[in-house]
């Protein structure tokens, strides 16, 4: 760390939005300028500063130094003092009144304005009104880098300190003493565990309700990111106890408060009495009715005649619609909710265009969607019909953070096809289904076999196994899909089945196993993959083929991945470096968290186009669209050469590759590879070690996700069925 104090000379940029800034600095005591980069909001030219930080080369802008702590010093020239009253800081003094005023008190200028602003009228244009501007423009500033002083001295590095000033403003202290814990709810990047140590700085007691509060909302929050709907209240209890290291008599205690003052919902009608964050409790609850609703809302159709409509849509279509497809055809007419569940190759896009034409006939309102920006463009490519993201067909609102499309507001439809099912979390089926008129049919199509949704839940899998509507399974394999081993072993493994391995020799296969024993060597065969062998033999271009991984850590996890495969499809060097990552020009990335102002969403996978260095700024450029992303904003997209198998679900690549060896040994699972191996279109290649793949093929007991959705929707309906529908087929 290197000490470096000045006076500023120039400002060359500043974003308002997050204080990032490039200046010019006079060092002090020298005629020396140099350009100073960092997080520095509201500084003006004049002003004096003590800075630490580091010298850094960049290959445009050439030696620039990187700010880590910044301090104010008062200027003490009365050149230094004219200059910085006439930088715009302070609201009514432009640079000829800061020239009048301090001709007029000299080196007292700044006491003057600070403690006797009354004497400000001692110089000509100088008013009442405009003493009282300049009076309260110089104490907001000064409460402002107050505040950040004060909260630095809990140790709240400088840039965490700006993003709580943004958000509390000059409450900003008042709100820690009172709950330090509310950082971590209300400002993204700040975790309970740093909210924890600032608590301690302000010595909180370890045992408060205040902070044993914070400890239950974390760790109800970090159950939902692993995709739980509730906590069973003794493992809460256990667990909490065991992140704060307290007795768990006063998490109990603290928990049945909070529960009384309905913070959470406790669900005491159960054995294990969930414990639901309110939001969840609300989507579970109305979920299930919901779908009572659209289910016994009488259907207007007079199918009569159908099946002489059928010939007309296998003429539309240019095939022979087999039994099963028929059957799910004229369920989709007769029932108001139906789901349909198949593997690859078993012809799920044959009856989603059936249906479709079915319903067209009928003079149906149809809408189609699906939960990804890919899964939509894939089902209108497929379908031949528009089709949207279900946050655009409920035209999200990022002004006011909620959906247009609500209970209040619905969709104009008569029949709603979501495509990817699986992927759809509890969240995002509760605002759709809020949106639906009682009478649209809806029709779920998905893969049940799949990995489960991102977000909290199980809501395709909890809608087929509560049985409370018609369910088509499909399990044939269409000819022409019979000769894809991408299919044939995808179908093998969800039965249980090894995959067929021994085919390298031969030509023209789809799918190809390498065996590999050490990561090294896995790491060495799939470089060779992406750089060599697949654009050569199949003419599949670098940037198509995909890594698909169990893991983030380790040799063959997906940061390493990244780190090596960069510079063997995207050796350009010129790039952003963020938080301890860089990004390039060219570079694939993937969103990591939804966004919805910008309307990205978590997984999906775009192409930095541009980095804008005046501006701090770069794009990424997904599909036809183009978002712009500040620096301050990198910890949303990371490289995404390698990704994990979850980030790849609903999306669909040239060629994929799978690293599956037993150092993945907890990850391994039937419905992780089975998922990977589906994503591939054209080929596929597992490297690593039968062993492994015979682990993952052998374990068919995914994680368990805490969820009450399918017996909720059983209880609602057996007050509602007569007899039960079960799988069709």
């Amino acid at each position: 760390m290197i000490e470096v104090e000045g006076q500023i000379e120039k400002i060359t940029f500043r974003n308002h939005e997050n204080g990032y800034t490039v200046a010019r600095l006079k060092e002090k005591n020298g005629h020396t300028t140099i350009t100073i980069v960092g997080y520095l909001e509201s500084i003006f030219p004049g002003e004096a500063l003590k800075i630490k930080g580091y010298w850094e080369n960049h290959r445009k802008y050439g030696r620039q130094f990187h700010i880590v702590s910044c301090e104010h010093v008062i200027p003490a020239t009365l050149i230094g003092i004219e200059k910085y009253l006439g930088s715009g800081m302070i609201k009514g003094i432009g640079p000829e009144l800061a020239r009048k005023i301090v001709s007029t008190f000299g080196n007292d200028t700044l006491k003057i304005i600070s403690e006797n602003v009354e004497r400000l009228k001692d110089v000509p244009t100088i008013g009442e009104k405009r003493a009282r501007m300049i009076k309260e423009s110089w104490e907001k500033n000064n409460d402002f880098r107050e505040i950040l002083i004060s909260l630095q001295s809990l140790g709240i590095t400088r840039r965490l300190a700006l993003k709580i000033y943004k958000e509390y403003g000059k409450d900003s202290l008042n709100i820690l003493k009172v709950n330090p814990f509310r950082l971590a709810q209300d400002i993204y990047g700040i975790g309970f565990v740093t909210a924890d140590k600032i608590s301690k700085m302000l010595n909180i007691d370890r045992n408060s309700d205040l902070r044993i509060e914070a400890g239950i909302q974390y760790m109800l929050k970090k159950a939902q990111e692993e995709g739980h709907v509730y906590y069973p209240a003794d493992r809460l209890v256990k667990d909490t106890s065991s992140l704060l290291e307290i007795d768990e008599s006063a998490v109990k205690g603290c928990l049945l408060r909070i529960k009384e003052s309905e913070k959470i919902i406790m669900d005491e009608s159960y054995e294990d009495k969930p414990v639901y964050a309110k939001n969840l409790f609300q989507a579970e609850i109305e979920v299930a009715e919901k779908l009572k609703k659209i289910f016994f809302c009488k259907k207007r159709r007079n199918t009569a005649g159908m099946d002489m409509k059928f010939s007309q849509i296998e003429k539309k279509l240019g095939i022979r619609l087999t039994d099963a497809q028929m059957l799910a055809i004229r369920a989709s007419l007769e029932n108001k909710i139906i789901l349909i569940t198949g593997g690859p190759g078993t012809g799920k896009t044959t009856i989603v265009r059936g249906i479709l034409e079915a319903h067209k006939i009928m003079g149906s309102k149809i809408l189609l969607c699906a939960p990804t920006g890919r899964a939509a463009k894939k089902l209108e490519e497929t379908s031949k019909h528009p089709a949207q993201t279900m946050h655009r067909l409920l035209e999200y609102n990022p002004q006011t953070k909620s959906f247009k499309r609500n209970e209040k507001h619905k969709l104009d439809c008569d029949l709603v096809i979501v495509d990817e099912s699986s992927m759809v979390d509890l969240v995002l089926m509760h605002h759709f289904l809020q949106a639906i008129p009682e009478r649209a049919t809806l029709v779920f199509v998905g893969d049940v076999d799949q990995l489960p949704s991102v977000g909290p839940g199980t809501v395709f899998k909890d809608l087929i196994e509560s049985d409370f509507a018609p369910c088509v399974r499909l399990t044939e394999i269409f000819r022409q899909s019979k000769e894809s081993l991408i299919v044939l072993n995808a179908h093998r493994i969800n039965k249980g089945k090894m995959p067929l391995l021994e085919n390298n020799s031969k030509d023209n296969v789809d799918f190809l196993f390498y065996p590999r024993e050490e990561p090294e060597a896995v790491l060495k065969t799939i470089v060779h993959l992406v750089r060599d062998y697949i654009p050569s033999k199949y003419a599949i271009p670098k940037d198509d083929i995909q890594v698909l991984t169990p893991m983030y850590k380790g040799e063959i996890g997906v940061s390493n991945l990244n780190s090596i495969l960069r510079d063997v499809i995207n050796p350009r060097k010129d790039e952003v470096q963020k938080g301890g990552k860089s990004l390039r020009v060219g570079e694939k990335v993937i969103q990591i968290r939804n966004n919805y102002d910008k309307e990205v969403f978590n997984g999906d996978v775009g192409k930095i186009k541009e980095i804008d260095w005046d501006r701090a700024e770069l794009k990424v450029s997904y599909d036809t669209r183009e978002v712009v992303y500040h620096f301050s904003e990198l910890d949303e997209i990371m490289p995404a050469y390698a990704i994990s198998i979850h980030k790849s679900q609903g999306s669909e690549y040239e060629a994929v590759i799978v690293p599956i060896t037993t150092h993945h040994y907890i990850l391994l699972q039937r419905n992780l590879i089975y998922t990977a191996l589906t994503r591939a279109r054209k080929l596929a290649i597992f490297v690593g070690t039968k062993k492994a793949i015979a682990i993952a093929v052998k374990n068919n007991k995914p994680q368990l996700r805490y969820t009450l959705l399918r017996d909720r929707i059983r209880r609602l309906f057996q007050t509602g069925l007569e007899n039960k529908h079960g799988a069709l087929l």
